[in-house]
């Protein structure tokens, strides 16, 4: 089957919008675009996340559709699932010189490739055991029984649950209990346990998306991604009125209205990429096919340059963007968009790179 170009520009762009909103010049002086959402609300870098995950499912129907379940197939889901939770672990847990030295006691524990890793393998299980009904059923409950626990479970100390950030909701509540120091954040993690389970769904609803794709009427696949992203927005706003749009806690409404502009934008990049057949979006393909790689490797370059000296005041990061960026650009807030620009640019060049020498490096 010929490769669908519109899901490796999606793909490459969310990871491109990832790297540059997680390495401005200055975390005092950012665009609030290229910020998250404090907590209730929806930013543009709120969008990059769920994103990520929706294609996540929408490659687990590409790359799974001749699957049937069996011990080879599970054992092969479950190593490459573990392969990305460890890399997260050792994200958060390296140092330069000597990685595994950082404080067992208040590394934290969850983190973006680990909330990768555990979606893929809960939704690998999922797609190659259940009928599209089934996926709908869970995803429709799931979503529904979320937000009844959030909004109206009293706590097991009898308190009435809140919404607001505070460690009184269950979502808080259950991260602070079971991972204690090990968070984010004293009172939350925005990639906690209990809120791994809408996140499954966002995935899920990748993975519904990814069988239209394998429909062979180009007019049918068009017209469903149209409604079915329509409906999601719809949805979502409305609910977003009971149930606040909340990435923290990935909300029910957060989860279908970041379903329906990712299900709206992969229409366009595929109307204009894969129906047409225009040239369009070199630069995401170049990321896209080896996108987890490039993730990797940027959070672990950032990093570096947040911890290695180079003389007593300044870091790497903290020296490169003195002498190259704000010593010639008096305004801080485009200085630091232009440093997160260049890094961005780096790793459009080592996609390139790689793609061209036809390496794609498979985690």
């Amino acid at each position: 089957m010929q490769r669908i170009q519109s899901v490796d520009i999606l793909r490459g762009l969310t990871i491109l919008a990832m790297i540059l909103v997680n390495n401005p010049g200055d975390w005092g002086h950012v665009f609030v675009p290229l910020l998250h959402a404090e907590w209730h609300g929806l930013t543009p870098t709120d969008l990059i996340f769920p994103f990520f995950i929706f294609i996540v499912g929408v490659s687990i129907a590409l790359a799974y559709q001749h699957k049937t379940p069996s011990k080879a197939i599970y054992k092969k889901t479950l190593i490459r699932s573990v392969k990305l939770i460890a890399l997260g672990l050792f994200l958060n847990w390296f140092i330069p010189y000597f990685p595994f030295l950082e404080s067992y006691k208040t590394v934290r524990l969850p983190g973006v490739l680990q909330r990768i890793g555990i979606v893929f393998f809960i939704t690998s299980l999922l797609y190659l055991n259940c009928n599209n009904k089934t996926l709908l059923h869970i995803s429709f409950w799931g979503l529904v029984s979320y937000f009844i626990l959030l909004a109206y479970i009293p706590l097991p100390n009898g308190e009435l649950p809140s919404l607001e950030r505070v460690p009184n909701n269950w979502a808080n509540y259950v991260d602070v209990q079971l991972l204690g120091n090990h968070l984010w954040k004293p009172d939350y993690d925005p990639e906690g346990l209990l809120s791994t389970i809408p996140v499954v769904i966002s995935c899920i609803i990748g993975v519904l998306i990814g069988k239209v794709l394998l429909l062979k009427n180009t007019n049918t696949k068009l017209k469903y991604l149209l409604a079915s992203g329509s409906a999601a927005l719809l949805i979502g706003y409305v609910w977003n009125i009971f149930f606040p749009i909340n990435k923290a806690i990935w909300s029910s409404s957060f989860v279908l209205v970041t379903a329906g502009w990712a299900i709206l934008l992969l229409l366009i990049f595929y109307y204009i990429a894969d129906v047409q057949q225009k040239t369009f979006g070199k630069l995401c393909i170049y990321v896209g096919t080896n996108a987890i790689t490039i993730y990797f490797l940027s959070s672990l370059i950032a990093k570096v340059f947040y911890l290695v000296k180079v003389n007593e005041q300044q870091n790497i990061h903290s020296f490169l963007y003195e002498h190259l960026y704000t010593s010639i650009i008096s305004h801080h807030k485009l200085a630091s968009l232009l440093y997160a620009f260049t890094v961005m640019l780096c790793y459009i060049l080592l996609g390139f790179i790689l793609f061209k020498r036809r390496i794609f490096i498979k985690v």
